[in-house]
């Protein structure tokens, strides 16, 4: 929903209609910023040299308008990736991370930010929760429409935390209402997802037989996760888990798992690691870019401390040493 401060775009209230921009974000040179380092403006009027900025905000009258942007702004492959945030972050939040993701990454694909509205509180977890299921049709609708676009012949999907099991969802709902999921969504990455356990292995079966390729970014000391545990009962999640145990499902379902556990992340809580870990990030961008964990990139894993192993062929753990 539109916000009411003039220094915001938009709140974490729900609306009732669906909100398209047009942001270009600002980003400081190389050599004034790490990989994975957001630099936030301290003043009204950020310094572009330090600090991440908004150049300017532009409303998009339709979606027509969305899928000639993306005509413009596509590469060779034409390629799209869609980033959906997680929980506890404001839209100035995830604006900002996807803007870093994608410089980060040196993602070419034409970037598109899904938001839903989060309260960005860490003590309102149940009102963004409730949330990701009010946003679910909109993220469906998002997805089927870049998967028909002639103008797109790759969709990636990147959703960390809450966002993953938003993700999940919608994924399913559409496997089950068209049978089918849009084989144009090839590469799933799920980064610290907060699922049940056992949820994502129902949400995994219901999506039907042609799933896109999931990769999954997991910590055992994801201290976020670890709260989230104790509110659901006890159940694990499944970004907080360690998947090993569970091998011959990932045999099963083609799933990669990048457990970055004995990495020591920016964020203390260790939630975003996918993003703020350099060495990591280099990793999510050989993900994005659709490639995989074995061959040539295990070659290149092992120059940045990662050993890679391949279950059956069909699904690889990697363990960041």
């Amino acid at each position: 929903k539109p916000s009411d401060d003039g220094g915001q775009l938009y709140s974490g209230d729900r609306g009732t209609a669906i909100s398209l921009n047009r942001i270009v974000v600002s980003i400081p040179p190389d050599r004034n910023r790490t990989v994975g380092q957001i630099q936030w403006p301290l003043l009204l009027k950020p310094n572009p040299e330090k600090e991440f900025a908004v150049l300017s905000v532009d409303k998009i009258a339709s979606q027509r308008a969305v899928l000639e942007w993306v005509r413009k702004n596509r590469n060779g492959k034409r390629q799209v990736l869609i980033f959906v945030h997680g929980f506890n972050n404001t839209y100035a939040d995830a604006v900002f991370r996807f803007a870093q993701i994608v410089h980060d990454t040196g993602s070419d694909a034409a970037p598109i930010l899904f938001t839903w509205p989060s309260r960005g509180d860490p003590f309102d977890y149940l009102y963004d929760k409730e949330s990701t299921n009010y946003s679910r049709r909109a993220l469906e609708d998002l997805i089927l429409q870049a998967s028909s676009s002639p103008d797109v012949a790759d969709v990636t999907i990147l959703a960390h935390s809450m966002g993953a099991w938003l993700t999940a969802e919608a994924l399913r709902d559409i496997a089950m209402r068209d049978q089918t999921i849009p084989t144009k969504v090839r590469n799933v990455v799920f980064a610290s997802p907060d699922i049940d356990i056992d949820v994502f292995r129902r949400q995994f079966i219901e999506m039907g037989a042609t799933r896109p390729h999931f990769t999954i970014f997991t910590s055992t000391n994801d201290k976020a996760l670890q709260v989230s545990r104790l509110l659901s009962g006890g159940v694990s999640r499944v970004g907080g888990t360690d998947l090993r145990p569970y091998a011959s499902v990932l045999e099963e379902l083609g799933v990669s798992v990048i457990d970055t556990s004995n990495t020591v992340p920016r964020d203390p809580l260790g939630h975003n690691a996918f993003a703020d870990t350099p060495g990591i990030v280099r990793l999510l961008g050989r993900r994005l870019a659709g490639q995989s964990l074995a061959g040539e990139e295990a070659t290149y894993a092992d120059k940045i401390g990662v050993t890679a192993a391949d279950f059956a062929g069909s699904a690889a753990r990697v363990a960041i040493a």
